[in-house]
């Protein structure tokens, strides 16, 4: 089916207006950074920032439209500094139903619709120029980038015992591309495409992996040309190494860029209330020491309220979260566990997710234990499990409230992180 069987209109010239739909609503539950994919943090940007930075030279995109995390208004409130020209709307269960909130507030006097995923932040504009240029050829009204595959690609399947996955084939490498985005339409098309989608169910979109393959069940052809190296997507933890690079060497091409880019450090704040066990046997650990004379604290893991409130600061000042978001309840590995692997692991999130750590600095109110002699051995112990400085000191609360009638402790932190740039 040709073009002009399916929409009956022909491009008029290369400079024609196009949206761009910036997919930005997954969890990135492979990444495991706690927090939505298009959020994490490479050399002080969120994965979105990025994307948009890159997308807002090409002036033939007139509007960008960034579909957020349903019901997480972090990421909308984090593109108001980019202006009228970046809109926000909350995205569905699945990319399909995103692309299609997107497409939804897109301008009816658009005339191309790219759609793009936020993990590929760093595809470079020249490659999006690409696109748009293939798009104002009447002839074509779908394209998408790839690269070549060098790997050998299998398709397998079960055994005959179900246990194992053995070899069905292996298509020829020269046939295989590995698709990226962004990938370019006719606005028209892709609209009438989606709209296809109406009769699926939800199970169905979900395994909807891209916009190409709907306008192709729709009877359209897809135009393929070179990707880039540089539009790699983030889904591992690892990826985030290689995406740090790939922004330290667009800061190093662009000056300016570089300027932008300089931010001061960031701070958090956290605080931790645990209450004294009602079990005599329960140990006292706090500030990632034993104190063998004391009842100790209640809690899902060792009640070490010290250490706990240094996580929360970690993770705010990082803007991943919180302790209940990596180590809450529901999380039944970490039932147990000391304070010092939990703020060890905190000190593990916020690196990975693109800062190193300044300082932490924790105070905690309550009668028991008696800590002065030990102060010094409890800043070794944290500092050396995070890797940078933990200073903490005590008071008490002059005999008011649950501290002072030693029923309960209060811990109160402060973190200080700053972005990396690899």
């Amino acid at each position: 089916m040709t073009r002009h069987d399916k929409l009956g209109a022909v491009k008029q010239s290369e400079a024609q207006n196009s949206s761009l739909i910036l997919v930005a609503a997954g969890m990135g539950t492979r990444l495991g950074a706690g927090i939505p994919k298009a959020m994490v943090q490479v050399a002080g940007k969120s994965l979105a920032e990025h994307a948009v930075d890159r997308i807002l030279g090409i002036g033939q995109i007139t509007e960008i439209i960034v579909v957020t995390p349903p019901k997480d208004e972090r990421l909308a409130a984090a593109m108001a500094q980019y202006g009228e020209r970046v809109r926000t709307v909350p995205g569905g269960a699945s990319r399909a139903a995103s692309v299609r909130a997107g497409l939804a507030v897109a301008s009816s006097e658009a005339a191309n619709i790219l759609v793009h995923d936020a993990a590929r932040a760093f595809a470079p504009a020249e490659l999006h120029e690409r696109v748009l240029h293939a798009l104002a050829d009447e002839q074509c009204s779908a394209v998408i980038p790839a690269l070549d595959v060098t790997d050998t690609i299998c398709v397998v399947q079960p055994d005959a015992s179900g246990e194992h996955e053995i070899i069905k084939e292996t298509p020829a490498r020269s046939t295989l591309r590995a698709v990226q985005t962004p990938q370019g339409f006719d606005a028209a098309l892709l609209r009438a495409a989606h709209a296809r989608l109406d009769s699926c169910t939800e199970a169905e979109l979900e395994l909807v992996t891209d916009d190409a393959s709907i306008v192709r069940a729709f009877g359209a052809e897809v135009q393929v040309l070179p990707g880039s190296q540089q539009a790699l997507k983030v889904t591992y933890p690892e990826d985030l190494d290689a995406a740090g690079k790939l922004a330290a060497s667009h800061l190093a091409s662009n000056p300016s860029a570089k300027e932008e880019a300089m931010i001061l450090p960031r701070v958090g704040n956290g605080i931790d209330v645990h209450a004294v066990s009602d079990d005599p046997a329960r140990e006292m650990w706090l500030a990632g020491l034993h104190f063998p004379d004391d009842i100790g604290l209640s809690g899902h893991s060792d009640g070490d309220a010290v250490a706990h409130a240094a996580c929360d600061a970690l993770f705010s000042a990082a803007g991943i979260g919180d302790l209940g978001t990596h180590f809450g309840v529901d999380r039944p590995e970490f039932a147990g566990a000391s304070g010092v692997s939990l703020i060890a692991e905190a000190a593990r999130l916020v690196r990975e997710a693109g800062f190193e750590i300044g300082n932490v600095s924790v105070q905690f109110v309550g009668r028991r234990p008696r800590f002065a002699a030990r102060r010094e051995e409890a800043n070794a112990v944290l500092s050396a499990a995070i890797g940078a400085p933990v200073s903490v000191i005590a008071t008490t609360s002059d005999g008011l409230g649950y501290e002072g009638e030693g029923k309960g402790v209060t811990a109160y932190a402060t973190a200080l992180v700053y972005p990396v740039s690899h």
